[in-house]
């Protein structure tokens, strides 16, 4: 799968995500200065390593509305975690076990139900994503393609 040719090739938890959405880059950018260590990369569902992924996998190749944590990348030997497994994991992966357990107390189907109401609403709440994804370069690296 395509690298970001600045960057070592990226190895275990990697967070797909709509990289169109307004929310879900603010998202991905509090991610990134939460985890200081570095233990999470990301990918837009709609770049080419995440489309492959999603192929290979049999998700839907065309919803974006749903973040997938992809736990072992390039491995791919566990299944991916979706909607708000994903969150949990990604803050688990962020090195935020706290604020995973909090979410993690209610029970998946009211935390996903949640989740699916604001990705109906999240382009009328938050708008596309019109500005540089990247604003530390420090993060480039962090990013798979």
């Amino acid at each position: 799968m395509p690298q970001n040719l600045t960057s070592p090739p990226a190895t275990g938890p990697v967070l797909l995500f709509d990289g169109e959405c307004g929310l879900c880059n603010r998202v991905v950018r509090r991610l990134l200065a939460l985890d200081r260590e570095g233990r999470l990369r990301y990918a837009p569902l709609q770049g080419p390593a995440a489309q492959a992924y999603l192929r290979a996998h049999a998700l839907p190749t065309a919803d974006f509305s749903t973040l997938v944590l992809v736990p072992d990348w390039p491995v791919n030997a566990a299944p991916p975690q979706l909607r708000t497994d994903g969150v949990i994991a990604a803050l688990r992966g962020a090195g935020r076990p706290g604020l995973a357990g909090l979410l993690a107390v209610f029970p998946r189907g009211v935390r996903d139900a949640g989740y699916n109401f604001v990705a109906r609403v999240r382009f009328r709440m938050f708008g596309a994503w019109r500005a540089c994804p990247l604003p530390r370069p420090e993060w480039r690296g962090r990013f798979v393609e």
